[in-house]
């Protein structure tokens, strides 16, 4: 089997240890990530209004500086098990690189607009937040 230069030096690479991990993972491991999950249950929680906050949160919620995941969805209603937590009608989920970053979000002027044009039909929110790190 014929391996070019490349091929070698990872397989020696692998075998000695040496790409176990890089600086700036290092680095990321010594800050961990800030995971900001929100629930959201709606006063008329139609399949177009749900859709509408779901729409509002692409608009308002996307893009902010040290986001590192960003996601926003509605309930899995065909998801059964009796772990299922079915309290929501809308999910946002966003991952910053840091708290720092989180704390710069709550107060944007884009994330106070999101609460604004939404509050009138918002019956109920849940907020978890938790510092993370991945693999």
């Amino acid at each position: 089997m014929k391996r070019g230069v490349w091929g070698v030096l990872l397989a020696v690479g692998l075998a000695a240890g040496v790409f176990v991990t890089s600086p700036m993972r290092a680095e990321k491991a010594k800050s961990p990530m800030l995971a900001h999950m929100v629930y959201f249950s709606l006063k008329d929680a139609s399949e177009a209004k749900q859709d509408e906050l779901v729409a509002s949160c692409h608009k308002y919620l996307t893009g902010h500086d040290g986001e590192v995941f960003y996601a926003a969805g509605t309930l899995a209603k065909d998801l059964q098990r009796p772990v299922n937590d079915k309290g929501f009608d809308v999910a946002l989920q966003i991952v910053f690189d840091g708290k720092a970053a989180h704390d710069k979000y709550q107060d944007h002027p884009r994330h106070l607009d999101f609460i604004k044009a939404n509050q009138p039909n918002i019956a109920k929110v849940r907020v978890f937040d938790s510092y993370v790190t991945g693999p």
